[in-house]
């Protein structure tokens, strides 16, 4: 990361097309480096997003990050904002146009949210991880309104990714274990749900598509 961070910083201070291409191929070298030393493949499925999209992804490690950093063409994501403080992190996610959140209050949140996403005029495909944290495997944390309310005010089509990552590259863990980490895009959220209905129904499927995957993982 730091190597990729010093010989990308002047050109991601020119231009954000650098910026994208700096953060591709960082991705693209840790996802090299994951299989030929830990002997970690990855696996994509379905069709990867493109256009001014909101993804809504389950979040099980620093791994997923890197994987969709590497697959979208133009990411972008909800970052913590005690994040955006990080020397290299928090320059290269200024640099993409990350949205910062501080966590607390949900409605203040949410504000600082889509203040920071309406200051941006360029087309991505916004990840938002919508139990606002890394959950492992088996923990249940309930899911967020964000996702839904970027969608709506910002008219934006929303696109579920599920993941079984958090098996293979843990959270709070140096350990990464053999196998074949799946990130799979799913179908997109109906249009016409309110609020509600709209986080319940991302969460079944992100939940049951995630679970189905680190099942299909403990059975190889």
């Amino acid at each position: 990361m730091t190597l990729f961070a010093l010989l990308g910083a002047i050109p991601s201070l020119l231009s954000r097309k650098a910026t994208y291409w700096v953060v591709r191929n960082f991705a693209g070298s840790v996802i090299f480096l994951a299989r030929i030393i830990c002997g970690l493949k990855v696996e994509l499925r379905g069709e990867v997003p493109t256009g001014n999209v909101v993804i809504a992804s389950k979040h099980q490690s620093f791994f997923d990050v890197i994987l969709h950093a590497y697959y979208l063409e133009n990411v972008n994501f909800v970052m913590k904002q005690e994040l955006t403080y990080f020397p290299i992190v928090g320059f290269y996610g200024k640099r993409l146009g990350v949205a910062p959140v501080k966590r607390g209050g949900k409605g203040k949140a949410v504000s600082q949210m889509m203040s920071g996403l309406e200051k941006s005029v360029q087309e991505t495909q916004l990840v938002i991880y919508p139990q606002g944290t890394r959950v492992a495997p088996g923990k249940v944390m309930p899911y967020k309104v964000g996702a839904a309310v970027v969608c709506q005010r910002m008219n934006r089509r929303c696109i579920l990714a599920a993941t079984n990552v958090g098996m293979y590259w843990p959270k709070h863990s140096l350990l990464r274990k053999r196998g074949t980490v799946v990130l799979e895009y799913l179908d997109e959220v109906p249009s016409d749900l309110q609020t509600k209905s709209f986080v319940k129904y991302i969460e079944e499927n992100i939940e049951k598509a995630s679970n189905a995957l680190m099942e299909e993982a403990i059975l190889k």
